[in-house]
């Protein structure tokens, strides 16, 4: 285990002692919203500790075992004791896997999500169907009553979206949108398309894990670029006189996050340094989950955008989930929000490293 994973546990410990002095003061209200909070976080970081108090012990144990084999010359017992130190270290294995795992998912708000929409190939075809999407995913979060914001929209001179952010709140939201990552694919006869031509579009969507309000991400202030230009409307004209909007770039990886919903400057801020740390761990997640992702008999999307993942047949009526190898002939009731079969298919796909 390294330091700073035991850094992290001697920090829960302190929580837990904490959170359980404060369960004694809330106990007797407990529809409280504090106490419900909590409780919630003493549960979470008590199994933690329990797994990581399991590890400790079994770590004892194959020292008392490698104790007991210096002092002993039987070949029966040595071979004894070999075989129940094997067993150990695949059983701590497992512990050590299983904290991290935990840790991990406490950085993350499985009740918040945030996706982005970006058109890719196609041009002007691509810009309609991010606004399609964006449709389609808004009408599907108020059929299952999450809530939504938009975050940062980027308007096209023709019709549609160049992007869109949005951010959603619902019950276990990150966990089921999550699969929407990657490339959605269009194929259809374009309204500009005088000699009626199929043409193939494409644009991408990443679903971020938002950060959760206990967890601190912290960034070095001259590690960031700031730069202010005024809002824009429909068409790319100015909206607002003054340099409200709000674009911030991480110098060391690149990420670039931008705000221009607000009246502000000051609210576009906040909403873009936030949008930039959820940006920034879902870089981290992504790179932990790439590791994995060629033993892996299944590819669920990790958000990169290489990867087709669904292809809308306008022609045949058709959506087809290239991970499910599955096609429904529903494409208008998909796109009007009837998505949730297809979402709930994933909750039963078993990811196997």
């Amino acid at each position: 285990m390294n330091l700073k994973t035991f850094k992290k546990l001697k920090k829960i410990k302190n929580e837990i002692k904490k959170n359980t002095e404060d369960l004694l003061l809330n106990n007797n209200s407990k529809k409280n919203k504090k106490y419900i909070f909590i409780l919630k976080r003493y549960k979470l970081y008590n199994n933690i500790m329990d797994i990581y108090k399991k590890y400790k012990t079994q770590k004892k144990d194959i020292l008392d075992l490698i104790e007991l084999a210096s002092e002993s010359q039987e070949e029966q017992l040595l071979k004894s004791i070999n075989l129940e130190i094997s067993i150990l270290l695949e059983t701590i294995k497992k512990s050590l896997k299983t904290i991290k795992k935990s840790l991990k998912e406490k950085e993350i708000n499985k009740n918040s999500a945030i996706i982005e929409l970006r058109a890719g190939t196609g041009g002007n075809e691509a810009c309609i169907f991010v606004e399609e999407i964006f449709r389609m995913y808004t009408m599907y979060f108020k059929e299952v009553s999450w809530k939504f914001k938009i975050l940062n929209y980027t308007t096209n001179s023709y019709k549609g979206y160049k992007e869109v952010i949005i951010k959603i709140s619902g019950k276990n939201v990150y966990n089921l949108l999550k699969y929407e990552s990657g490339v959605h694919r269009v194929q259809r006869i374009p309204e500009t398309e005088a000699q009626g031509r199929l043409h193939t579009s494409a644009i991408s969507v990443a679903v971020l894990p938002e950060i959760n309000k206990n967890f601190k991400i912290s960034l070095n202030p001259e590690e960031i670029k700031r730069e202010s230009f005024r809002s824009r409307g429909a068409g790319g004209q100015n909206v607002n006189k003054t340099e409200t909007a709000i674009r911030l770039t991480h110098l060391p990886t690149g990420i670039i996050a931008e705000c221009q919903e607000e009246r502000s400057q000051h609210k576009n801020l906040e909403k873009a340094m936030k949008v930039l740390k959820d940006r920034i761990l879902n870089l981290k997640i992504r790179k932990q989950i790439k590791k994995l992702s060629t033993k892996r008999k299944l590819l669920i999307s990790t958000g990169d955008r290489s990867v087709k993942i669904r292809t809308y047949n306008f022609h045949k009526g058709r959506v087809t989930d290239h991970r499910l190898k599955k096609s429904f002939y529903n494409l208008e009731e998909f796109l009007n929000g009837k998505i949730e079969n297809l979402i709930n298919s994933f909750k039963y796909l078993k990811q196997k490293a």
